[in-house]
């Protein structure tokens, strides 16, 4: 199989390369998270203008038509800048849209997107689900005055980006028991409606999260996407597609913390001579490059299997299980590479001024992300 990316998708790796090396290197990252709003409307300005946020909708829908696997080389400059603009959060909001949506809705809301206007959040964590997907305690009911719309009520927990998101993608039960799959709806909210609060707070790599409770927040009839208690299946899917972009988005973090490691090892001297001149320390640089390699060949097959779920050439059942393998290795690679990274450069790596420290932080971050090695092991058995 050919891992090599098409001209167009090298010369768009090469374009976003240019473009984060230019604007958004560590001191600029570092300004950035320090800032009040913890983003850069400048970068995600760059990000919109240069059409990245186009590339996986379709043509009819006003994008490129492209699919997960034109995402990599975004996703893995991305975590190899440490973006923590809303780039992965306003696609998953995006792809629910696509796959829940009329045509009508569609042309409402991903427009906004595509452009960049509209930054979304999916609002779907309880307290109570861990990482069940199907575990949704959120309720939205008829408004009593009989105009076709809904009243929301509960709290969804750990939101990436909602506090600068102009829209929240909230799912919410409308019919049957906590645990069902069936009864799961799709409301489009406004962060600053009245019922809505948010309680905004830093995650240990410096993203920007909110618990979000919902009193009694009215909701026009339109906020409802798609037909009412039948989201679960668009959910499944778009939260696979945000673990693949995770997962990408990991493998370039790991690549830079690997060229970081290597180049200290050179360059810190011990007894007189380069540390990575012990064999040692050359074996254990040895098996972080491996677990990035490892970890960047199941997300191309997970990207590919994605694909093609995607285009109907495979079972939800399958792209499940490639999906869960990848998130497991990917998981155990940042584990070692991020833990190894920090080893091998000693106290100074985890100081605030090394930009390996900040990756390690967020290697973390995504091992834990969209389901830890446990829930995923367990879901890729569940998945034959």
């Amino acid at each position: 199989m050919d891992f090599q990316y098409s001209q167009e998708q090298q010369q768009l790796a090469d374009a976003v390369g240019r473009l984060f090396e230019k604007s958004y290197d560590f001191e600029a990252r570092k300004r950035i998270v320090g800032s009040v709003d913890g983003w850069s409307p400048d970068a995600w300005a760059a990000m919109a203008e240069m059409g990245l946020l186009m590339i996986p909708f379709a043509a009819d829908d006003g994008g490129f038509g492209g699919g997960v696997t034109d995402l990599i080389a975004t996703m893995e400059a991305i975590g190899a800048a440490l973006v923590v603009e809303p780039f992965a959060s306003t696609l998953l909001g995006g792809r629910l849209v696509a796959n829940a949506c009329s045509a009508a809705q569609r042309e409402a809301l991903l427009p906004g997107v595509i452009d960049g206007s509209t930054k979304l959040a999916f609002a779907h964590a309880e307290r109570a689900s861990r990482y069940a997907l199907n575990q949704v305690e959120t309720k939205a009911v008829k408004a009593a005055k009989g105009d076709g719309g809904w009243r929301l009520d509960g709290e969804k927990v750990v939101v990436l980006h909602a506090p600068m998101a102009d829209r929240l993608i909230v799912s919410a039960r409308t019919s049957g028991e906590a645990t069902d799959a069936g009864g799961i709806s799709l409301f489009v909210v406004d962060p600053k409606a009245a019922g809505v609060t948010t309680k905004t707070y830093r995650t240990v790599d410096n993203l920007r999260a909110a618990d979000i409770a919902f009193a009694g927040a009215t909701l026009p009839a339109d906020a409802l996407l798609g037909e009412p208690g039948a989201a679960f299946d668009a959910i499944d899917e778009a939260v696979d597609f945000a673990t693949v972009l995770a997962c990408c988005e990991a493998v370039g973090a790991m690549k830079f913390a690997n060229e970081a490691t290597l180049e200290y090892l050179k360059t810190r001297k011990q007894f007189g001579v380069p540390i990575g001149a012990f064999q040692a320390l050359q074996h254990r640089m040895v098996d972080m490059t491996i677990s990035a390699e490892q970890a960047r060949s199941i997300c191309l097959l997970a990207c590919a299997k994605l694909d093609a779920a995607a285009r109907g050439e495979i079972e939800a059942a399958e792209r499940r299980r490639v999906v869960s393998a990848a998130k497991v290795k990917t998981a155990d690679a940042c584990r070692h590479v991020g833990q190894e990274a920090i080893q091998l450069h000693g106290g100074m790596g985890m100081t605030q001024e090394m930009k390996v420290a900040h990756t390690f932080k967020r290697l973390t971050m995504i091992a834990q992300q969209y389901g830890d090695v446990d829930h995923h092991l367990e879901r890729f058995a569940a998945s034959w």
